[in-house]
């Protein structure tokens, strides 16, 4: 059954919780976080981008980068606007985007439990990327920002104590720059919400599979310096809100080819029947939109014959009938021709791309279900990388666990 253990939580003084919340490290790139912390020394993207204090020249990779990030955290959490809570605690988050909202439990979670699979995974990380994040955790013996979960409750047992944790005064409750309302409430009884999970076989990863692989890395190296420790320490866990799967909200995760060859569209019509003037956004899975020369197209992905439910994601037989076949791309994880652009960002990103020349060519996919992703899951199958946009995304900052 899934741990979900209360912990002693950092989080803002809530006169300064707008100026130190900010977006994940993941969702944007030096440039963006240099330009969106400018001119705020409390903003968290000086800890988990902590190379926005650098020259540009500095290699993101660097020794002074994590150095830098424990300097920036250590001074954060002295600097008065931060608050230690005095006992382990459970606390309720809630992200509302766009007329919906949805709610889950932010504490922590096990390490063992996420090598043992009861913390189910969809995709393969990248060693770069977990050797990176594995050396800013153990540098700042801290995980600065949460991972997204999400898990059956069917029969409302957890969502039920859920509701009535936020009948109470929230912590805090502001709406950040992107228009996502962000409230937390600390729990009344951590121990009812704990046993709640009890009843719960698995969890699943929807968002943060590096920050899952590095906070289980760091835990087994901690534990190599510190062999006589016989009882579970503080990085045995790792923070995760979790959400019931009835409330996530999964976007498409588009694609651009900067490439393409120059009997593309001839090709493209002798494998699919075209319809023109598509609209931008496919109605139904297995469709796609497809922007080329100033215009948008559509067509149907055939039905694939292979046998396991992840080859029958849009984004598998994407890959099968189009990417392979067409295009020459056997592995989008490594390709330079293709990219991947998030939901979030629309399909005028994709027209912007093309229509500036940057690309040759834009995909716009059908999303993910979150049913596909818990079957895919459960079948201990990996998707093909960039499959789901979760959104509204988590704002890190907001509670940081030490160990």
């Amino acid at each position: 059954m899934a741990t979900v253990k209360p912990f002693r939580a950092w989080r803002p003084d809530s006169e300064f919780i707008f100026d130190i919340a900010s977006v994940p490290y993941d969702v944007i790139n030096t440039a963006e976080a240099r330009s969106m912390a400018k001119g705020n020394p409390l903003s968290f993207l000086h800890v988990i981008r902590p190379e926005i204090d650098l020259s540009e020249e500095t290699d993101i990779y660097s020794e002074e980068v994590y150095q830098k990030g424990k300097e920036n955290l250590e001074h954060l959490l002295a600097s008065g606007k931060m608050i230690q809570e005095d006992q382990n605690t459970l606390f309720i988050y809630r992200l509302s985007w766009q007329g919906s909202s949805q709610t889950g439990i932010f504490g922590c979670v096990s390490v063992d439990e996420y090598d043992s699979n009861i913390i189910l995974k969809h995709e393969l990380t990248r060693p770069d990327k977990e050797d990176d994040r594995t050396k800013h955790l153990l540098t700042m013996q801290a995980h600065p920002e949460p991972v997204m979960f999400t898990f059956n409750d069917d029969e409302r047992n957890v969502s039920s104590i859920i509701e009535d944790e936020c009948e109470t005064e929230p912590l805090y409750d502001f709406t950040a720059d992107d228009g996502v309302q962000h409230t937390i409430w600390k729990a009344s009884n951590a121990e009812r919400l704990s046993q709640a999970f009890q009843n719960v076989p698995v969890l699943y990863v929807a968002d943060g599979h590096h920050r899952c692989a590095s906070a289980s890395r760091a835990a087994h190296i901690m534990r190599k310096k510190n062999p006589d420790s016989n009882k579970q320490q503080e990085y045995d866990f790792f923070p995760a809100v979790l959400f019931p799967k009835h409330e996530m909200n999964i976007l498409a995760y588009n694609r651009i080819i900067y490439k393409i060859p120059s009997d593309f569209k001839a090709r493209l019509a002798e494998n699919f029947s075209i319809t023109e003037n598509a609209h931008p956004v496919p109605t139904k899975k297995g469709g796609l939109s497809i922007y080329l020369d100033g215009s948008w197209f559509g067509i149907t992905l055939p039905e694939t014959e292979r046998n396991t439910v992840a080859d029958h994601l849009d984004v598998a037989r994407l890959q099968e009938f189009l990417l392979e076949p067409l295009l020459g791309i056997t592995d989008p994880r490594k390709d330079k021709n293709i990219h991947f652009v998030g939901g979030i960002r629309g399909t005028d990103e994709l027209e912007r791309l093309i229509d500036s020349r940057e690309a040759e060519l834009g995909i716009s996919m059908y999303p993910t279900s979150i049913k596909e992703l818990m079957a895919v899951s459960d079948a201990g199958l990996l998707m093909p990388p960039k499959s789901t946009w979760f959104e509204p995304k988590l704002r890190s900052g907001l509670l940081i666990h030490t160990f």
